[in-house]
């Protein structure tokens, strides 16, 4: 093999990373799945999908090692490979916001148009766990909450938050937190905090990118 053989070839195995990840679908998987393992039932209902449509992408992942199947008796359940799956998308999420306009352009007009609202950094949130004057709050699935989640936070999911407002305190501000800056939960939240007076504001991030850095986080599987 001389050297040319040898970059194409390398190259080329890269290139079916890519050719994978190259599916509006299969990135939203990789989000998904970013937050704990999930069976092709539930990530057909997650994202809108048929079952049989979900399995072809989990399958076109699958073969490129991007996920990887783990199973309990006869149910079968996905996930990510390994945590550098959700580096490369965070990386490729993070690259299009900075890089394409559009993108950047598409989630400030949904948000204003939708909530008018702002948001905080994980670096700033870290800042007001230290000042001991905030709550945080996961409007994330259950199921998404048990598998890992903020320390401390309180899990309300998006859907009973509306039967549950009492449960938060009014004295403190309210941080939301969801999947990632492209999941909605955490701006509806908001939107509902406030407009029972409550002093609210999302995490621009989501719980993997919190995790990624090494921040304290809790598990409660039981």
């Amino acid at each position: 093999m001389n050297k040319r053989e040898f970059k194409d070839r390398v190259y080329d195995e890269l290139a079916k990373i890519t050719k994978a990840m190259a599916n509006p679908h299969r990135l939203e998987i990789i989000e998904l799945l970013a937050q704990g393992d999930y069976s092709v039932e539930q990530i057909s209902l997650q994202t809108n999908l048929t079952i049989a449509n979900a399995s072809q992408h989990l399958q076109v992942l699958k073969t490129a090692q991007l996920v990887a199947v783990t199973r309990n008796g006869n149910f079968i359940n996905y996930r990510l490979a390994n945590v550098n799956v959700f580096k490369a998308w965070k990386g490729f999420r993070d690259l299009g916001i900075e890089r394409i306009a559009s993108v950047d352009r598409l989630v400030k007009d949904f948000r204003k148009s939708k909530f008018a609202l702002e948001a905080v950094t994980i670096d700033e949130l870290v800042q007001k766990i230290e000042s001991g004057k905030v709550t945080i709050l996961v409007v994330r699935p259950e199921i998404e909450y048990r598998k890992g989640h903020i320390a401390n936070s309180v899990s309300i999911p998006i859907d009973e938050l509306p039967d549950r407002l009492k449960e938060l305190p009014k004295r403190t501000e309210i941080i939301a937190y969801c999947r990632g800056p492209f999941c909605v939960y955490a701006d509806e939240a908001v939107a509902l905090l406030k407009s029972a007076g409550y002093k609210a504001t999302r995490l621009e991030e989501g719980f993997p990118d919190w995790k990624l850095q090494g921040l304290p986080v809790e598990v409660s599987m039981n």
